[in-house]
């Protein structure tokens, strides 16, 4: 019998939220998983964490630093030297403050990306193409920049997401650079023609010093497996953090993360929210409900995280045997 993990991210809605949000779902599978459980375990994220509850999640599963994790995913391994991930951007203003957009959204064809990196690759001291979406960049000076994910800085004044740390002013130059060089660029404005924001920046963000060694993605820690979401991939960087032959599929072993609700938790679309929860009770709830029943999975766990912090929630073939436990939505409160 199998033991599963199942990350949900964005899986708890804002407090505030939360009552409305739950009133309004009809997820009978999921209700059940929640309820009838044998663990129930609230944990706080970082105060000064700039990564997303999930992201520091999938960084100790993977067993290596994020950075050094995604380069392996991509079929890449640095010997040395500190790395970050980079990916091309649309900054976009807001009323009075600059905001990141989701990168989900960017739409950057690889022919078009590769003008662009081209463009860009000699003002770094090395920058490493992964996909459209994805590079890496070495800058050993930079170890102490404390940088924030896309998906944290989304959104948001964009002030309070910016690298911190004594070697922020480098950055600063080397985005105001490569905004300059990428501004009205022939790909930017045959972007702008087709109704596609021009792509104007960079973000980086996961710095780490490379490890050496040969560990493929997913072999150094937990077994990994990334769902497809039926509507849009989940970033490149998190697919490169799964084993290559592990299956996003109800009830198999190891760790599986769903990110059907990250576009919609980090950009508090909360109608996107219950229709995305609604695809995973067919998809992933009910499956998986199955399997505790008739002995196919011995354990869950849930992995449900929001801004601040996850919850904890083990269940098993015992535990729904609890029928004195009302089945509802109340553990999707924080």
């Amino acid at each position: 019998m199998a033991s599963t993990t199942v990350v949900l991210p964005f899986a708890l809605p804002p407090a505030e939220l939360a009552p409305e949000l739950n009133r309004n779902l009809q997820a009978p599978a999921l209700a059940a998983l929640l309820s009838r459980n044998n663990v129930v375990k609230r944990h706080a994220g970082a105060e000064d964490s700039r990564v997303l509850p999930h992201e520091s999640w999938l960084a100790q599963a993977a067993g290596l630093p994020l950075a050094d994790a995604v380069m392996r995913g991509f079929g890449l391994a640095p010997a040395d030297g500190h790395w970050f991930i980079v990916h091309p951007v649309h900054i976009q203003l807001a009323r009075n403050h600059l905001v990141l957009a989701d990168t989900r959204r960017l739409q950057l064809a690889e022919a078009d990306a590769r003008v662009l990196f081209d463009l860009a690759k000699p003002f770094f001291d090395e920058l490493v193409w992964g996909d459209a979406n994805t590079w890496f960049m070495r800058a050993d000076a930079w170890q102490g920049l404390d940088t924030a994910s896309p998906d944290a800085a989304m959104g948001s004044n964009l002030a309070d997401w910016m690298p911190a740390g004594p070697t922020a002013l480098g950055f600063k130059k080397l985005q105001n650079e490569i905004q300059m060089l990428w501004h009205e660029h022939p790909v930017n404005e045959a972007r702008q023609q087709r109704g596609l924001a021009p792509v104007n920046s960079f973000w980086m963000w996961g710095g780490a010093s490379a490890t050496g060694g040969g560990h493929a993605a997913g072999g150094a820690g937990q077994r990994l497996a990334v769902a497809a979401t039926g509507n849009a991939q989940a970033p490149a960087w998190l697919r490169a953090l799964a084993a290559p032959d592990a299956k996003a599929a109800p009830g198999e072993p190891g760790a599986v993360v769903l990110p059907h609700l990250i576009p919609a938790g980090a950009g508090n679309d909360w109608g996107a929210w219950l229709g995305a929860i609604q695809q995973l009770e067919q998809e992933w709830f009910a499956p998986l409900l199955a399997a505790l029943k008739d002995g196919r999975l011995s354990d869950l766990t849930l992995v449900l995280t929001d801004r601040d912090g996850w919850k904890e929630i083990r269940t098993s073939k015992a535990a729904l045997r609890k029928f004195w436990r009302s089945q509802n939505l109340k553990n999707l409160s924080q």
